[in-house]
């Protein structure tokens, strides 16, 4: 008995692994968030699919697990890297409660190397990424990680920087990163990476604090040595030309 945690990716079929692709064909059971399993429910039309909605997190791992131990081969899908807030971890956490199978993980290209990737080369030496949602971690931790990686001048990617209900947490993460970086620091956004609506744009830190932007999007934040090249976001490595 064996689950798979897979990381999919940021939505599309060319950007997910071989390893990716081979586990979810080769699986009894496919088990996911709704919107993760629209782009894999067509690479194995025999296997169960067992979906569920935004914040059931637990509940999907929980099933996921039952299915394993009965004996079925099972995949949980995760958008991303399953290890870079996805859900790995929490399988992990599960598992303990239920008798000894076999958990693999393969790896996705997270939100941060997709974006990067579309943007140019921006994350080419140190960087930081920061979850901007105070779901499950408390705003006095993330403006203290906000901080730690300004200080040190990484180039800093966030994740998730706005919703409904956190409409100002962006403005609040670049108020924050002003302190310690030039307004015109180098930015850039990318809303729906490697998908049919994807849409990239670059402004300055100081532009960025009054960004509209979503739970589809990615940020970039450069550090002093990034630049733009050829109309491409880049950070040089320091490489003598």
């Amino acid at each position: 008995m064996s689950l798979t945690i897979v990381g999919i990716g940021p939505g599309s079929y060319g950007a997910m692994t071989a390893d990716a692709v081979t586990a979810i064909k080769t699986s009894e059971v496919v088990v996911g968030y709704t919107g993760y399993i629209q782009y894999v429910e067509n690479l194995n039309t025999t296997a169960e699919i067992i979906q569920t909605g935004m914040r059931g997190e637990k509940e999907r791992c929980r099933l996921a697990i039952e299915r394993a131990v009965e004996g079925k081969r099972v995949s949980i899908v995760s958008g991303g890297d399953s290890g870079v807030y996805g859900m790995a971890s929490l399988i992990y956490e599960l598992s303990v409660d239920y008798p000894q199978f076999d958990i693999i993980v393969i790896p996705g290209v997270t939100a941060a190397l997709a974006c990067a990737a579309i943007l140019g080369a921006p994350i080419s030496g140190d960087f930081a990424t920061v979850s901007l949602s105070d779901l499950l971690t408390p705003w006095e931790l993330i403006e203290k990680r906000l901080r730690g990686a300004a200080i040190g001048d990484f180039v800093i990617c966030t994740y998730n920087p706005a919703s409904r209900n956190r409409a100002d947490h962006l403005q609040r993460a670049c108020n924050i990163i002003l302190e310690y970086k030039p307004a015109d620091t180098i930015c850039g956004t990318v809303r729906n990476a490697y998908r049919q609506e994807q849409e990239h744009f670059y402004c300055s830190l100081e532009e960025l604090r009054n960004t509209a932007t979503d739970m589809f999007t990615a940020i970039i934040i450069g550090n002093v040595n990034t630049e733009m090249i050829n109309g491409k976001m880049v950070t040089a490595r320091g490489y003598e030309i």
